[in-house]
């Protein structure tokens, strides 16, 4: 039998963990991504911080803690199977949503960290009209001028990208071009850097995204 990390995807089977509000009676949906070497209880966690009674929490767990095992810096090739097989998952829980009534309308993706840098990449890879995207920590990953689609087909979707002015993992020029591509995509986007050097999520960001969703 294949391990994890040998496999073509090596993400596929993963739990999935849920808080919140059942889809039933959700006003919304938050995919929730954690990062390197944490898991979904922690993400689910932060989720549970934003205080929002009326939403479905969803979160996805990355076999051995890690959605990709090299940095988010390091060319994309040297990221697969793991990258496409995380980004995969996303569709495919996506997918599950809008059969429940869940279009992108009524879906977030927030991650911090390793997640943040995989929620920003789906949302540049697959741009739809989302309730919000944040970033929390996180950038694009590889190349972020590698070519995205032209149109801008995230239509007003409010995306944060926060970060620390001298966050140890996440260089600060990186989240500005990163931004650069997401204003070409059409979205509405905040930069919240902070000074610094800690790699955290800033009550100002859980804030803003407080403010997107509520």
């Amino acid at each position: 039998m294949d391990t994890p990390y040998l496999s073509s995807d090596p993400h596929a089977g993963q739990p999935v963990y849920r808080l919140g509000q059942p889809l039933a009676s959700a006003r919304l949906a938050l995919v929730l991504l954690h990062g390197r070497g944490s898991g979904a209880a922690d993400i689910l966690a932060l989720g549970q911080a934003l205080d929002l009674p009326d939403a479905a929490l969803i979160a996805p767990e990355a076999a051995h803690g890690t959605w990709y095992p090299r940095p988010f810096t390091a060319p994309v090739e040297e990221n697969e199977p793991w990258l496409s097989s995380a980004l995969n998952g996303i569709s495919r829980l996506l997918s599950e949503l809008a059969e429940a009534g869940f279009g992108p309308e009524r879906v977030g993706l927030l991650g911090f960290s390793q997640g943040a840098c995989l929620a920003l990449e789906y949302a540049a890879r697959y741009p739809q009209r989302f309730v919000g995207v944040f970033g929390l920590s996180g950038a694009l990953i590889g190349n972020p001028a590698n070519p995205m689609p032209e149109e801008p087909l995230l239509a007003g979707t409010p995306v944060l990208l926060s970060s620390a002015e001298r966050d140890p993992y996440i260089p600060a020029g990186r989240v500005q071009q990163s931004a650069e591509v997401f204003r070409r995509l059409g979205a509405d986007v905040t930069e919240l850097i902070f000074p610094g050097a800690s790699h955290s999520v800033p009550e100002a960001a859980l804030e803003y995204v407080r403010e997107r969703l509520g």
